[in-house]
């Protein structure tokens, strides 16, 4: 008989190291460890570690057996939202040097005067300007000055600078002074981290350019270290598999690939969990799926619609822009570590700072002494302080209650009790607009949409989060609060490429836009060779951007290959007509407005073996026995306490029926069943909760 071999899923989170593992034999396994932040493979090989005892096996017996890790990272989302990345230099066009700061020239509040600029990633004695000039369609107008870019050079190396981006205008059109510039900067700095924006994003806009390419500096340094330091933990435990990194595409690829591209990976971390949420609904027979993860720091909303992960082509990381392909997440400060305060308004507020692992909320008894989420949860009778992650981490009411007590409560004139349910109403609140924000503000109306919930604390709100927005059902799969880390085995190798091509779609010729997508191709097919995926695993999804003459944005439309190397552009048109109605409620193709090509995009995708969710034991609809008797908890329609019954989420079976309120206790996280709504398990371990005019 073969020896069992496992795949294993990472999610490194702010609280919270996340594991999902499945063995060769499809049995599977969730196990949650404290994040390390000052090193966080320290917390990955923790987590392996706890994996090995709870197999009886050593850590070396489990690293020897494991094919492929798949690991997703906030590592370069932190150093952008900390401002802990590298010191940086920038080589750019003489004269456009303050372009990082400029940006669009527009403000994102317009009417308030008060609202300050981003502080860039690069100081402006960084910012080296160098005198060379291309036009927009890639002539030489001015040769790039040798001499400028060795000054810049030696300016950097003096500064001694980790990271140098290079980012010229109309470089996307012809990358020769690009490429020239790079020579002297690898000759000359050797050991700097060299992010150059043709290799990066070669399309037109200079500050969605200059600003990813900026990004992709900073970072760089960063999670070539982690991956170092990573790579060098795992092989020293005897871990001889694959590596895998999640990309914000939704994508994985290899840590080499990665490492030139660092920020693809700025929304690593939640960027699996939308593909999990896809399996767990297509089990209920849906399609479509609103996707929730409430952790331990954050609070992530997104979409999947008709079997896809919704994504976007640029977006921003705290009001700094990224024009990389990305899935559409919204990310606000609500997770189980978010801090209660007093505004000087007087009014109690939520996040968006958090405990984090460290010192972690006043009942991890850690240090904290101010009231987070998990304390108000434990004062409200919702978590057993007994049994909170399986018993590893007891909790202690009392120092929840003072800090409640002493921060909220006495200011407020409440009590304890009250000011708890005051920060779990107000909590509820910010994730319902989080909500609002993924779906009613794009004019999709969260109610035709399952809520499928993830994240250790997630389900604990997710009914009252429902209740606001009139969702009525909310599903918390078996694998819940390790979803982004059990999605990891479930995504494909993945690669993105985009290149400009600027000009009125009828005048621009299938051969040249076929030579395009074949070189983008042939640049990924290349990638995913190198990784290990067979030819027969491969397949290519084309896209362009297009838009109205005379428009400024863009509208991204799905389109065949041999679509457009054959040049039928009728078909296009009316892909781009349909596409642009549904957006934004009307098209123009009966006034017979022309079509402007921006950019052509190629997604190459190596499939990988999917992870499928294993069945449980049948019951007989009865929960009682799952049983595990009564607890004291807030009723937050009723506004009070009263005795609600506890289940053993571990002992419900396939068919079994509970009726809130009641709470359902895992090892990794508790489900709050309220008032108006029924609760049933399906074959697979999934709690559908539903509102009991639905059930």
């Amino acid at each position: 008989m073969a020896e069992e071999s496992f795949r294993i899923g990472i999610d490194v989170g702010g609280t919270f190291t996340d594991l999902f593992l499945r063995s060769s034999d499809g049995q599977v396994g969730s196990y949650k460890v404290l994040s390390t932040p000052e090193d966080p493979s320290i917390g990955v090989l923790n987590g392996l570690e706890t994996i090995a005892e709870a197999r009886g096996i050593t850590l070396r017996d489990l690293t020897a057996r494991i094919g492929t890790i798949v690991h997703g990272t906030t590592v370069t989302t932190n150093a952008v939202l900390t401002r802990r990345g590298a010191k940086c230099g920038l080589i750019t066009t003489d004269g456009v040097r303050d372009a990082l700061e400029m940006r669009r020239g527009i403000r994102e509040r317009q009417y308030d005067n008060r609202y300050t600029n981003v502080v860039p990633l690069v100081r402006r004695y960084l910012r080296r300007p160098v005198r060379e000039r291309m036009d927009w369609r890639g002539h030489e107008l001015r040769a790039l000055e040798l001499d400028d870019v060795r000054d810049a050079v030696r300016v950097l190396a003096e500064a001694k600078v980790e990271a140098v981006a290079i980012c010229f205008l109309n470089s996307f059109a012809n990358p020769a002074h690009e490429r020239a510039a790079a020579e002297i900067v690898r000759a000359e700095l050797p050991d700097a981290f060299l992010s150059v924006s043709t290799e990066i994003l070669p399309t037109i806009r200079f500050y969605n350019r200059v600003s990813t390419t900026v990004l992709n500096a900073f970072a760089g340094p960063v999670l070539r270290d982690y991956l170092g330091s990573l790579t060098t933990r795992l092989a020293d435990a005897g871990f001889s598999g694959v590596l895998l990194i999640m990309q914000s595409s939704g994508g994985v690829a290899a840590p080499e690939v990665t490492v030139r591209r660092p920020a693809t990976t700025l929304l690593s971390g939640p960027a699996a969990g939308p593909r999990a949420a896809l399996a767990v609904a297509e089990t209920l027979g849906r399609r479509s799926s609103l996707v929730v993860d409430m952790g331990g720091t954050s609070f992530d909303a997104s979409l999947v619609r008709d079997g896809e992960v919704e994504l976007k082509a640029e977006g921003d990381i705290d009001r700094l822009r990224i024009a990389l392909p990305m899935l559409d997440i919204v990310t606000i400060g609500a997770g189980g570590g978010s801090i209660g305060w007093i505004d000087p308004g007087g009014l109690l507020r939520m996040g968006p700072e958090s405990a984090g692992a460290e010192p972690g909320p006043a009942c991890y008894a850690r240090g904290g002494e101010r009231p987070a989420c998990t304390d108000a949860d434990l004062v409200l009778g919702y978590l057993d302080p007994a049994w909170f992650a399986g018993g590893k981490l007891p909790l202690r009411a009392d120092l929840a209650r003072r800090a409640i007590e002493v921060q909220v409560a006495k200011p407020l004139g409440l009590t304890i009790d009250e000011a708890a349910a005051g920060m779990y109403r107000v909590i509820n609140a910010n994730m319902a607009h989080g909500v609002r924000e993924i779906t009613v503000k794009r004019g999709l109306d969260p109610r035709e949409f399952p809520m499928v919930v993830a994240g250790g604390a997630g389900a604990l709100h997710a009914c009252e989060i429902a209740r606001e927005l009139e969702i009525p059902t909310v599903v918390v799969p078996q694998v819940a609060s390790i979803l982004c880390a059990s999605g990891m085995l479930m995504t494909d190798l993945q690669h993105d490429f985009v290149r400009s091509c600027v000009g009125p779609l009828a005048e621009i010729g299938a051969d040249r836009l076929g030579a395009l997508v074949d070189e983008m191709a042939a640049e990924g097919s290349a990638q995913l060779r190198s990784e290990g995926v067979p030819e027969e695993r491969e397949s290519l999804h084309v896209a362009l951007d297009l838009r109205y003459l005379k428009q400024y944005h863009e509208v991204t439309v799905a389109v065949e290959r041999d679509t457009v190397t054959r040049g039928d552009f009728e078909t296009v048109a009316r892909a781009f007509h349909s596409e642009h109605d549904r957006l934004y409620g009307y098209e123009l193709s009966a006034q017979g407005t022309g079509l402007e090509l921006i950019n052509v995009r190629v997604r190459c995708v190596g499939r990988v073996d999917r992870t499928e969710l294993p069945r449980i034991e049948r019951g007989g609809g009865d929960a009682s026995h799952a049983g595990k008797g009564r607890r004291r908890a807030f009723l937050p329609e009723r506004g009070l306490f009263d005795d609600v019954m506890v289940y053993d989420g571990h002992a419900l079976k396939a068919g079994d029926r509970i009726d809130g309120p009641a709470l359902i206790e895992r090892t990794d996280t508790t489900i709050f069943v309220t008032s108006r709504y029924a609760a049933r398990v399906d074959d697979f371990g999934t709690c559908v909760i539903e509102a009991r005019g639905e059930a």
